[in-house]
């Protein structure tokens, strides 16, 4: 029996076609890791942990190599367990991913039908749309003024078709944050069929005092799914670790579509062993904070916009428009001196790079190359 929902244009095709809406998508463009005709460049283009990873978290890694042959634990019951105990959460109330990406695109999967629509800020992390339009989902934009997240326009986004809304606190690319006070403030003001979600993969460099990332409220909740990777601050990029922590009824729909080995071993023990290692996690932090303002006082001296304060491991850096002088001009100068930053075209923001903070030596490289960039 033919299928009559199969529109005619695709199912007369001569080739395989993709659903509507999946080749308009604009795929995920990650941080250049080489620049021509240069050797080892520092890379400070992809937000990494500079002082590497836990060296609990390297023999963990080491120690699973004589398992790869086995499947590992499809309820990563290790991980659960040291999170709800480092967290005080409920171990059932968490869900896995390879890396929160895969966390977002659950969710998207299973709260999204065609015509439905998320709601994000103007210069969201762009795994939140791309999730969003596989789904064929409209995404709804809310203008950040000053490059920081405003209530009230991402609720004046919001209609009867809104299914999801995705929050970074602190933000990427921007480095920017909202007092919780704000997020209390968004999600009494949110129909109590949103889920609200609040992606806290830079959290942890985020020291005021008014910064929280949600999941002490998220516990009373039926809607607020909270989100943290081992990416960051562990360090563990490379093995694609996420969770969230969301409500019984959220979860319960997101592992009726997580594939069952979405987590490895090597991930798994790497990830509870950097858990425990408070030690590097301080240092992590505390060479962070030293530096980032370090890094946002220079590049302002001279006399570029610096956008912030930065609560993140990255500062945002705007440019003049002037040629000779632009984002992509520094881009380029900086690239033949061996440092790599992150454009952020795709962010809407062609006039700004995005510069992770890096070791000591690291830092006063690009200082002293953007001041002879600007000087030329």
């Amino acid at each position: 029996m033919s299928d009559t929902s199969v529109p005619l244009d695709r199912a007369k095709a001569a080739k395989p076609m993709p659903k509507p809406g999946i080749m308009d998508i604009h795929a995920y463009v990650p941080g250049k890791a080489q620049a021509d005709g240069v050797e080892n460049p520092i890379k400070l283009s992809a937000n990494e942990n500079v002082l590497g990873s836990s060296p609990m978290a390297r023999a963990a890694f080491v120690g699973a190599a004589d398992e790869m042959q086995v499947y590992p634990d499809s309820r990563t019951s290790i991980l659960r367990d040291a999170i709800a105990t480092r967290f005080r959460l409920e171990p059932e109330r968490l869900i896995f991913g390879c890396g929160s990406d895969e966390v977002f695109a659950l969710l998207n999967q299973a709260f999204l039908e065609p015509g439905d629509n998320i709601v994000q800020g103007e210069f969201a992390f762009a795994a939140f749309a791309i999730g969003a339009h596989a789904c064929q989902a409209q995404v709804k934009v809310a203008k950040e003024p000053n490059y920081r997240i405003d209530v009230d326009e991402m609720l004046k986004a919001v209609d009867d078709r809104t299914r999801l809304m995705f929050l970074a606190n602190p933000g990427n690319p921007t480095g920017t944050w909202i007092p919780f006070s704000e997020v209390l403030r968004l999600h009494a003001a949110l129909p109590p069929s949103v889920v609200l979600v609040l992606d806290g993969a830079y959290s942890e460099f985020a020291t005021d005092p008014a910064f929280q990332d949600g999941l002490d409220f998220a516990r009373g909740t039926d809607n607020v799914v909270v989100t943290h990777t081992f990416s960051k601050l562990h360090g563990l990029a490379a093995l694609r670790v996420g969770w969230g922590y969301a409500p019984a009824d959220i979860v319960a729909a997101v592992d009726r579509i997580r594939l069952p080995f979405n987590t490895s071993i090597a991930g798994q023990r790497a990830a509870v062993a950097a858990l425990a290692d408070e030690d590097f996690q301080t240092r992590s932090i505390e060479h962070v904070d030293q530096w980032r303002s370090w890094l946002s006082q220079q590049l302002g001296g001279l006399g570029l916009e610096v956008v912030g304060p930065s609560a993140t491991n990255f500062v945002l850096v705007g440019f003049p428009s002037a040629p000779g002088r632009t984002a992509g001009d520094a881009d380029a100068y900086l690239s033949a001196q061996g440092l790599l930053t992150r454009r952020v075209l795709n962010y809407g923001l062609p006039n700004h790079l995005r510069i992770t903070i890096g070791l000591e030596e690291h830092n006063r490289a690009v200082v002293d190359a953007l001041s002879a960039f600007l000087a030329r």
